[in-house]
């Protein structure tokens, strides 16, 4: 009488093989909707269970995940002094995009902050938006018009140096002491 042939146990029928995979599958929709942390522990799942099938491409998505766990977390700044340098330092290496998606956002939140305009305004100057520059520069001037001194002598404003607005904004009346130093006469 021959024997029947055992059927070979199938991976799927694996219940550790199961478990794996639905965490697989669990942190790619976390994964898919930008929740990195969430997608996170599913992967380590994925690959401390060592099966081969899963392992690779969930060390592959648990590094991604990182990666946007660090750059998001590089992200949160401990002040608008902090956010606004980090802009500056944006800009000094030319990306300017991104350094006027921070400006802007630090605008939104602190709209009188003499300084963010002011990181604006020469932002605009840099990138060749004149008109804005001014009107921002302007701004930024009646908010603290001891930054008419740093824009005299501020490289990110060249653009502007022979424009007769830009000398007004910087020098309003000679003819007048300035604004920030004129003293209250006794009455």
């Amino acid at each position: 009488m021959a024997q029947k042939p055992t059927a070979k146990k199938s991976v799927a029928d694996d219940p550790r093989y199961t478990q794996a995979l639905q965490s697989y599958e669990a942190g790619l929709r976390a994964m898919q909707e930008h929740k990195f942390e969430k997608a996170k522990p599913h992967f380590q799942k994925v690959v401390g269970s060592s099966i081969r099938e899963l392992t690779d491409r969930a060390s592959l998505h648990l590094n991604i995940c990182n990666q946007h766990i660090e750059r998001s977390s590089a992200n949160q700044f401990k002040s608008t002094e902090e956010h606004f340098d980090y802009a500056v330092s944006l800009m000094n290496v030319g990306d300017y995009v991104t350094a006027r998606e921070h400006l802007d956002k630090l605008l939104k939140q602190s709209p009188k902050t003499d300084y963010v305009v002011y990181g604006l305004a020469a932002l605009d100057c840099l990138t060749g938006h004149v008109e804005d520059a001014l009107r921002r520069l302007d701004e930024a001037l009646r908010l603290n018009p001891q930054l008419r001194y740093q824009a005299r002598n501020d490289s990110d404003f060249q653009n502007l140096v022979e424009d007769p607005r830009f000398t007004e904004l910087l020098y309003p009346d000679p003819g007048a002491p300035e604004d920030d130093f004129r003293e209250e006469e006794p009455a």
